[in-house]
């Protein structure tokens, strides 16, 4: 159901963007009233701004009722999930942490002060 309806979120989404992209603007209006392109378009030079403008309405109605039923389904989904996961248990004690003597550390190699060991040429 969830996969149905993301289907249909995102096809009305690209539906809303290409009305968009095909409406004209308000500046077109005086262009075509001086048959700037009023010929060439599909619906006239008026005909075309009631239909997409109710088209892009129902649209809009359709994405934000799918955004809303999809916030909700999500919703849910993390108060499920917070269901399922177990209390973690509190540790009272902390371990103790051991050191070893001094003496049973072992000392590093010294080094012998030689012009072998440099790292620099002659």
């Amino acid at each position: 159901m969830e996969s149905i309806l993301l289907v249909v979120h995102v096809i009305v989404a690209l539906l809303i963007i290409g009305l968009i992209m095909l409406q004209q603007g308000k500046g077109a209006e005086m262009g075509a009233s001086f048959g700037a392109g009023a010929s060439q378009t599909v619906f006239g030079a008026v005909g075309s701004g009631n239909f997409f403008s109710r088209l892009t309405a129902i649209l809009a109605a359709v994405f934000f009722v799918t955004s809303f039923v999809l916030a909700v389904i999500a919703n849910n989904r993390v108060e499920l999930d917070d269901r399922l996961i177990p209390e973690l248990e509190t540790v009272t004690e902390v371990p103790a942490v051991v050191t070893p003597p001094a003496s049973e550390v072992p000392a590093a190699p010294a080094q012998e002060s030689g012009a072998q060991d440099s790292p620099i040429g002659e």
